[in-house]
């Protein structure tokens, strides 16, 4: 029996609170298992960077967005579609410089750190949502564009809001990864 051609595929979803306590969990353990807050932080940059570049083929298949042309098109999109897709938020942007190559994601409500008060006692550098960080890179980096993706402002640290900085570097050198005819 073969399957119907016009037929999308199901995406199975999870309880979004199951996904937000499990990753609350992995922190923990990564915690436990790294002393110093940097490994904990290269860590979940790593983990983020494996899932973003698996992510982007998803996101470029279920969101049907056309080439961009400049870096706040690029910002827009991920703000607008890609956060809404896969965290059901949308964050403000802003740019923060004149050759329009930095900007920022200011997240109203972070949903992966939704039951967490604080951060644990002496774990004062930890970036918790690291995760975030990675996503973005990875999932940039495949599609040839080179950035830096840190936490500016963080509310489990005390500051006012979330802050995302996102900073192109430079765009990859597209010849290189053209296919072959």
């Amino acid at each position: 029996m073969s399957r119907p051609a016009h037929r999308r595929p199901e995406y199975q979803k999870i309880n979004k609170d199951l996904f937000v306590l499990t990753y609350g969990a992995l922190v923990a353990q990564l915690c436990k298992d790294y002393e110093k807050d940097e490994d904990v932080n290269k860590y979940l940059d790593k983990m983020g960077y494996g899932i973003g570049t698996r992510l982007i083929e998803d996101f470029l298949a279920r969101s049907c967005v056309r080439r961009c042309h400049s870096y706040s098109e690029i910002i827009d999109i991920i703000a607008q579609v890609a956060f809404k897709m896969y965290l059901g938020i949308t964050p403000s942007v802003t740019c923060n410089n004149s050759s329009r190559n930095e900007f920022s994601l200011i997240l109203d409500k972070n949903p992966l750190a939704e039951f967490v008060e604080e951060l644990p006692a002496g774990r004062s550098s930890l970036c918790y949502c690291n995760l975030l960080c990675g996503v973005i890179r990875g999932a940039l980096e495949m599609v040839h564009l080179a950035a830096d993706v840190t936490f500016l402002q963080d509310r489990l640290k005390g500051d006012s809001v979330t802050e995302i900085g996102i900073t192109f570097l430079k765009k990859l050198d597209e010849k290189k990864y053209r296919r072959k005819k």
